[in-house]
């Protein structure tokens, strides 16, 4: 009998061990898959500020073929989209493109984007300098705003990539960013 209830108690830490070791592993998920996503580009992740690399040479051999999208994230009212679907480049070569935003709404409200890069492998080499998508948008009710994206395509960019996809999936975070912004009266339409 006396057995029987040393490995009950030996069990039971056990699996205590367990509980807090997969409670530690789900904590830490989350910073992990940031962390690698980041060191090795994968996601299609970009950086979430302004790129602040030196100049690039131009490789003028090279052209590159940038597509962009927009989406809006559910409940999302705005019309959202690109003034242009897509260019062609070269690496190395500053360009800006124009989003272009409208709150049809009768509200105040306060939208975020968030880019991704596609293909994934290809999020290292895409470079913004200037991006609307590194602050919150507010817009007035019918208001409409050209939003800018200024970037730069690395030329270490792997040559066999000749096409990517910068979309944009546009948020609403208009209740969570009312109070600091001073909004009262908040409601859905």
């Amino acid at each position: 009998m006396r057995e029987e209830g040393l490995s009950t108690r030996s069990l039971v830490k056990r699996l205590l061990l367990l509980v807090v070791g997969m409670f530690a592993f789900g904590f830490l998920l989350v910073p992990i898959y940031d962390v690698m996503c980041q060191a090795f580009g994968i996601n299609g992740k970009t950086a979430g500020s302004a790129w602040q690399g030196s100049a690039q040479s131009v490789d003028l051999q090279r052209e590159v073929r940038v597509q962009f999208l927009a989406s809006n994230a559910e409940g999302m009212r705005w019309r959202f989209g690109p003034q242009d679907e897509e260019i062609l480049m070269h690496p190395g070569e500053t360009r800006t493109v124009h989003f272009l935003a409208h709150n049809p709404t009768d509200r105040v409200m306060v939208a975020q984007a968030i880019p991704s890069v596609a293909p994934s492998r290809a999020a290292a080499y895409f470079h913004k300098t200037e991006c609307f998508c590194f602050t919150q948008q507010v817009l007035q009710p019918g208001e409409s705003v050209e939003m800018p994206v200024r970037f730069i395509v690395d030329p270490a960019l792997p040559k066999d990539v000749r096409r990517l996809t910068l979309a944009y999936t546009l948020f609403d975070v208009t209740e969570r960013m009312a109070p600091s912004l001073g909004l009262t009266a908040m409601h859905s339409n």
